[in-house]
């Protein structure tokens, strides 16, 4: 029987069908992850030391940063919750993949061409924001505060709990972040965003592209609003161009 004669709860039995097989990949996924402890600690513990390759091409004086562990349980509770958020990123492209399979019988071509673009474009710009993330915005918020000293006499030790938690944290926030172009895409196309608009409105978004970062800001100090501001501030103008192009084509 085709998908689109089927009855509700036929429906729900198909839906039920790739949910089981999302589960089934996301906890292989999770097996792998957990089990390449050392592979996956490598990238995750990366930022925190001097020879990580971003410090190299930036130019920054080595610097020892101490992560310490302060709860018995802690470990391996970071060593579950990371492996988690891995085989969750590693499956998402088969997640979206199964979920654009439930959803394509219902669509028009035309909707399914739309549909796959922004697919496609949301997870790639949502990737790059984890990258840029990874690469500059998360390093460059460690080296700052974790070499930050009021007195020669205090030294900085961080928990492994709270770096991992602000390194999942940021890069949650930055994926998210970098779907902007995408969403101003869209309302483009529906004629409910024009970019003379958001050029005319230019300090008003700065002041709530700064009000936002404040938010999302785990350490809420002035050096990491500006880091995370700023890449929010040319996301906004590349939407600029992404939309006065989209709206040329459907003028």
């Amino acid at each position: 029987m085709a998908q689109e004669e089927l009855t509700f709860w036929g429906h729900l039995d198909v839906l039920r069908g790739y949910l089981i097989r999302i589960i089934v990949v996301t906890l292989a996924c999770f097996v792998v992850a957990f089990g390449c402890k050392e592979l996956l600690f490598e990238i995750v513990l990366a930022p925190s030391r001097h020879d990580f390759i971003s410090y190299h091409l930036m130019h920054i004086d080595a610097f020892e940063l101490q992560l310490v562990n302060i709860r018995l349980t802690e470990q391996f509770m970071i060593h579950m919750k990371t492996a988690f958020y891995f085989a969750v990123l590693v499956a998402s492209p088969y997640i979206l993949y199964t979920q654009y399979q439930f959803i394509a019988p219902a669509l028009y071509d035309k909707e399914k061409r739309y549909t796959f673009s922004i697919v496609i474009g949301g997870y790639v710009m949502f990737i790059i924001g984890i990258l840029v993330n990874y690469f500059i915005i998360f390093p460059l918020t460690v080296h700052f505060l974790g070499t930050y000293q009021v007195s020669s006499e205090i030294h900085t030790m961080l928990s492994l709990q709270s770096y991992i938690d602000t390194l999942m944290m940021m890069s949650l926030v930055f994926g998210v972040i970098f779907e902007i172009p995408i969403i101003s895409w869209l309302l483009a196309i529906f004629g409910m965003l024009k970019a003379e608009w958001m050029r005319h409105y230019w300090r008003q978004a700065l002041v709530i592209i700064v009000t936002v970062a404040a938010i999302v800001t785990p350490t809420g100090d002035v050096f990491t609003l500006f880091i995370v501001s700023l890449p929010i501030w040319l996301l906004y103008e590349l939407s600029i161009i992404i939309v006065r192009a989209t709206n040329a084509y459907h003028s």
